[in-house]
C-alpha cells in the first residue's frame, strides 16, 4: 500500500482551517472560466460526422465540379414549386418570374439561375440564355409548342431531375419542380456545408428571398443551406430552453428532499452551476465549438455532481448528529470521500474519454469535454463544497442561524433504511442463488442486445414534422420557433425520390480523353451487382455516354462524328474523344453534358439507380464493387453510402469504446485498490455490478427500439463511467466499515447500506428524473439519449444495492 493519507491531510487542512480562502479561490476561477462562455460558437447538423468519410469527400468534389452553384464563391438556393400542374404555361412563367425578381433585387446577389422552365424555354429558342429572354419566349409560345418542348427536354436527364416523380409524359404534367438560384456570397460558401449549423452567409439572403418569392402568384418555397443551418442552431437553443428549466425544477425538488436545509441546498446548486460554467468556459477558452452532442454534457455533470454533493453533506451529517465538531466532522467525511471521489472520477473519466478512440470527430470531442468536466466536478465538490459547508456552518454558529434536516438519509429505523436492506437480506439468505440468477440475466440480456440497430440520418437532429402537443402549447419564452426543414425535406423525398429506390454515384477521375475512357464506363455497367436496377444485363445509369447519345439522336452532323469514331459500332465512341466532347460542349446540350463531365475532361460522374428493396448495407457493398471495375480512380458515393459509412463507424465506436472503457476501468480499479488497500480483488468486486448494469442497459435499448446513433453510441462507455459512481461508493464505504468492525461481513454491509445507501438513493432519484427530462427535447436524438442515461443510472443503482452484497459474500469466501 501507498501512504496516500498525507496528501488527503493537506487538503483537509485547507478545507477545515482555511475554508474562506478556498471559497474565494474557487470563485475567482469561476470568473475566469465564465469569460470563456462568450467565445463559444456552435457547430450542429450531420456534416460534422461525415467530413472524414471518403464517400463524403467524393460527394463534395461532385458538388463542386458538376454544379456551378456549389463552387466556393457561390451559394445555392432552391426554389421548390408545387401545384396541380407546375408544367402549365402560367406556372412555368411563375417560376421564371420568381427567378427574375430575385435577380433584380440587389440583396440577392444573383449570378445565375436555372429551372425546368428555363430548359423548356431554351428548347424552344436555344438563344434564350437569360431569364428575361426565357420569359418572352414562353409568353409568345403556344400551348402545343410548350408541350412539344417539354417532350423534347424530357428525353434528357437534366430536365427529369428537376420535376417530381409523378411527371406524366402523356399529359405533360407534374405536381412539383425545383429551380436553382446561385448567389455571389462574400467570403464564399459551399453547399456541402448544408446542415452544419452555425452562422451561414446565406441565411439573410434566403430569408429575404422567401419574402420576394411570396409576391409571385404561385406556391414556391425557398430552401437552402442557410435555412437548414439556422434551424439546426435554433434547435439546440430551443431544446436547452425547454430542457434546462424542467430539469432544474425536478432536480431542485429532489435536492430539497436530499438536503432538507436551504443553505445546504444553495451550496449544492451553486457547486453544480460552477461545474457547468467551468466546463463550458473551458470549451470557449480552448476554441471548441458547441455541437448538439454537447447538450448532453450538463446532465452528465449534474449526475456526478449531485451524487458527490449528496454524499459529502450526508457523510458530514453522520458525524454531526453524534455531536462531533464542524472541523472534525468534515475531516472524517473528506478522509473517506476524497478517496471514493477519486475512484469515481478516475473511472468516469475513463468511461467518457474512451469515446476518444471513436472514428467520428464530434464523439471524440464529446468524450474530451465530458472527461474534463468530470475532473472539474471532482475539484468543486471534493474541495470547494466541503470548504463552503465548513465556512457556512461556522457563520451559522456565529450569527445564530438554525440548522435544518441534520439527520442523514437512510438512517437506522427509517422506512428508506429498511427498504435498502433488501440486498443485504438476500445476501444473508441465498447469496449464490442471487449471483447465479444475475449471471444468467446478464448473459441473456447481453445476447439479446446484439440485435440493437444502428442508425444515422439528418432526421436524428431535426424536430419531427409535427411537434408534440405539450411543446406547441408551451408559453413564451419556452415556446419553440417555427421549423420548416423537416416538412420540406420530407416533401422533397416524397416527390423527387425515384420509384425504383435511391441512387449511387461513381466519381471518376482520370484522363477521359484517352480512347478507352467511355468504353471503360460502359463496360463497368455490364452484369451489375444485385442492388442495382438493370435491363438487358446492363445497369440503369446516367452518364456522359447518354448525353452523347441524346445529342446524336437530334444532330445528324454530331451523329456522323460519333459514328466515325466508333470502332466497334456499339454507339460508344472509341477515338478522338476530345473532339467529341468539344462538339458536345458547343451544342445546346452543354448544360446536360457538364452534369456528367468537367470542362477539363478530367472528372466524370455516373449516376446509378438502385433497387427499392435493397438494404443500405447491400447498396454500399455493391457500389464499392462496381467502382472497382473502373480502369480509372473511381469512388462510390451518394447520401446512402455516406450515411451508411457513418452508421458503421457509430457501431464500431460503440463497441471499441465499451471494450476500452471496461479494460482500462478494470486495470484502474485493480491498481487503485491495490494501492489504497493492498487488495486488488476489490477492483473486480467494484466492476461486477457495472458489467451487469451495462448488459441490462444494452438489452433495454433493443427492447425499447432505441438504436445506436451519433449520441447513444457513447452510452455504453458512459454507463461504465456513471455506474462506477454507485458501486465505488458502496465498495469503499464497506471497506472502511469492514475494518472498523473487525472484518465482520454483515454488520459492515448493514452499516454501509445505512450510511451510503440513502445518499445513493437520493442521487439516483435526482439524476434519473433530471436527465430523463431530456426526453422533452425537440430533437429525437436527445430524447433517446436522456432515456438511456436515466436507465443506466437506475440499473447502476439497482445492481449496486442488490448484487454487490452477494458479491462481497463470495469475495470473503474466496479471500
Amino acid at each position: 500500500m501507498v501512504d496516500y493519507q498525507r496528501y488527503i491531510d493537506r487538503i483537509d487542512e485547507w478545507i477545515t482551517e482555511r475554508p474562506r480562502t478556498v471559497v474565494i479561490a474557487f470563485v475567482l476561477l469561476t470568473i475566469v472560466f465564465a469569460g470563456g462562455l462568450a467565445n463559444i460558437s456552435t457547430d450542429a447538423g450531420t456534416s460534422q460526422f461525415t467530413e472524414d468519410s471518403p464517400a463524403q469527400a467524393a460527394l463534395d468534389d461532385i458538388d463542386q465540379e458538376f454544379s456551378p452553384s456549389f463552387s466556393e464563391d457561390n451559394g445555392s438556393t432552391q426554389l421548390i414549386q408545387s401545384g396541380s400542374n407546375v408544367l402549365a404555361k402560367d406556372e412555368l412563367l411563375a417560376m421564371l418570374e420568381a427567378q427574375q425578381r430575385l435577380e433584380d433585387h440587389e440583396s440577392q446577389r444573383v449570378v445565375s439561375a436555372s429551372s425546368a422552365a428555363g430548359i423548356v424555354a431554351q428548347t424552344i429558342d436555344p438563344n434564350a440564355t437569360t431569364v428575361d429572354a426565357q420569359i418572352r419566349t414562353l409568353e409568345d409560345a403556344t400551348q402545343s409548342e410548350i408541350e412539344s418542348a417539354i417532350r423534347t427536354a424530357a428525353a434528357g436527364p437534366g430536365f427529369t431531375g428537376l420535376v417530381s416523380n409523378d411527371f406524366d409524359r402523356q399529359s405533360m404534367s407534374a405536381s412539383a419542380t425545383i429551380g436553382t438560384v446561385q448567389h455571389d456570397v462574400l467570403g464564399g460558401v459551399s453547399t456541402s456545408s448544408a446542415g452544419t449549423g452555425g452562422s451561414s452567409p446565406l441565411l439573410d439572403i434566403q430569408t429575404r428571398g422567401q419574402e420576394i418569392v411570396d409576391s409571385v402568384d404561385s406556391d414556391i418555397r425557398v430552401f437552402g443551406s442557410g435555412i437548414i443551418s439556422d434551424e439546426f442552431t435554433n434547435i439546440i437553443f430551443d431544446s436547452l430552453v425547454i430542457v434546462v428549466p424542467a430539469a432544474s425544477l425536478l432536480i431542485l425538488v429532489f435536492l430539497v428532499f436530499a438536503y432538507r436545509d436551504p443553505i445546504d441546498l444553495l451550496l449544492g446548486v451553486l457547486a453544480l452551476v460552477m461545474a457547468i460554467i467551468w466546463t463550458f468556459g473551458f470549451t470557449g477558452l480552448v476554441g471548441l465549438p458547441f455541437s448538439q452532442l454537447l447538450i448532453a454534457v450538463p446532465p452528465l455533470l449534474l449526475a456526478v455532481g449531485i451524487d458527490f454533493g449528496i454524499h459529502a453533506i450526508n457523510r458530514y451529517r453522520e458525524e454531526r448528529v453524534q455531536d462531533v465538531g464542524i472541523s472534525q466532522s468534515m475531516r472524517t467525511a473528506t478522509d473517506q470521500l476524497l478517496v471514493a471521489f477519486f475512484i469515481v472520477t478516475g473511472t468516469t473519466v475513463v468511461g467518457f474519454a474512451a469515446n476518444g478512440i471513436s472514428g467520428l470527430g464530434p464523439i471524440r470531442q464529446f468524450g474530451l469535454i465530458a472527461a474534463v468536466g468530470i475532473v472539474f466536478t471532482f475539484l468543486i465538490f471534493g474541495i470547494f463544497l466541503p470548504a463552503a459547508k465548513v465556512w457556512g456552518d461556522q457563520l451559522r454558529i456565529e450569527y445564530g442561524i438554525p440548522e435544518f434536516g441534520l439527520s442523514p438519509l437512510g438512517e437506522e429505523g427509517s422506512i428508506l433504511g429498511r427498504i435498502l436492506m433488501v440486498g443485504v437480506g438476500a445476501a444473508r439468505r441465498a447469496p449464490y442463488v442471487i449471483l447465479a440468477l444475475t449471471v444468467v440475466l446478464t448473459v441473456v440480456s447481453g445476447a439479446y442486445a446484439t440485435g440493437v440497430d444502428t442508425s444515422f440520418s439528418q432526421d436524428d437532429f431535426l424536430p419531427p414534422e409535427e411537434l408534440p402537443g405539450y411543446v406547441e402549447d408551451l408559453p413564451e419564452p419556452f415556446a419553440p420557433g417555427t421549423y420548416t426543414v423537416t416538412d420540406t425535406t420530407n416533401f422533397l423525398e416524397d416527390r423527387f425520390s425515384t420509384t425504383q429506390g435511391s441512387s449511387v454515384t461513381i466519381y471518376v477521375e482520370g484522363p477521359l480523353r484517352d480512347d478507352y475512357a467511355l468504353e471503360s464506363i460502359q463496360r463497368a455497367n455490364d452484369d451489375p451487382p444485385d442492388a442495382f436496377v438493370a435491363s438487358n444485363r446492363s445497369a440503369d445509369a446516367d452518364s456522359i455516354v447518354d448525353v452523347i447519345g441524346d445529342y446524336a439522336a437530334q444532330s445528324p452532323e454530331f451523329a456522323q462524328l460519333v459514328a466515325r469514331n466508333d470502332a466497334d459500332d456499339d454507339g460508344v465512341p472509341d477515338d478522338n474523344l476530345g473532339e467529341i466532347y468539344d462538339a458536345l460542349l458547343d451544342s445546346p446540350f452543354r448544360a446536360q453534358a457538364l452534369q456528367y463531365i468537367t470542362e477539363d475532361y478530367r472528372s466524370a460522374q455516373v449516376v446509378y439507380s438502385t433497387e427499392s428493396d435493397a438494404s443500405n448495407d447491400e447498396i454500399t457493398r455493391d457500389a464499392r464493387a462496381l467502382a472497382d471495375r473502373y480502369r480509372f480512380s473511381a469512388t462510390a458515393t451518394g447520401q446512402t453510402l455516406v450515411l451508411e459509412a457513418v452508421s458503421g463507424t457509430i457501431l464500431t465506436s460503440a463497441i471499441r469504446s465499451l471494450v476500452a472503457a471496461l479494460v482500462v476501468t478494470a486495470i484502474f480499479l485493480v491498481a487503485v485498490y491495490y494501492v489504497i488497500e493492498g487488495r486488488p480483488s476489490l477492483g473486480l468486486v467494484n466492476l461486477a455490478p457495472i458489467v451487469v448494469s451495462v448488459a441490462l442497459l444494452a438489452g433495454s435499448m433493443r427492447l425499447l427500439g432505441i438504436p445506436f446513433n451519433a449520441l447513444t453510441a457513447t452510452i455504453l462507455s458512459i454507463a461504465i463511467g456513471l455506474g462506477v459512481d454507485y458501486s465505488a461508493h458502496f465498495v469503499h464505504r464497506f471497506i472502511d466499515e469492514y475494518h472498523e468492525l473487525d472484518e465482520e461481513l454483515f454488520p459492515a454491509l448493514e452499516e454501509t447500506v445505512r450510511g451510503t445507501g440513502g445518499a445513493l438513493t437520493g442521487s439516483m432519484l435526482t439524476t434519473t428524473t433530471g436527465i430523463g427530462v431530456l426526453a422533452l427535447a425537440i430533437t429525437p436524438i436527445l430524447g433517446q439519449f436522456g432515456l438511456v442515461v436515466a436507465l443506466s443510472i437506475f440499473f447502476a443503482y439497482l445492481t449496486a444495492m442488490l448484487v454487490t452484497p452477494s458479491v462481497f459474500v463470495a469475495w470473503e469466501a474466496l479471500t
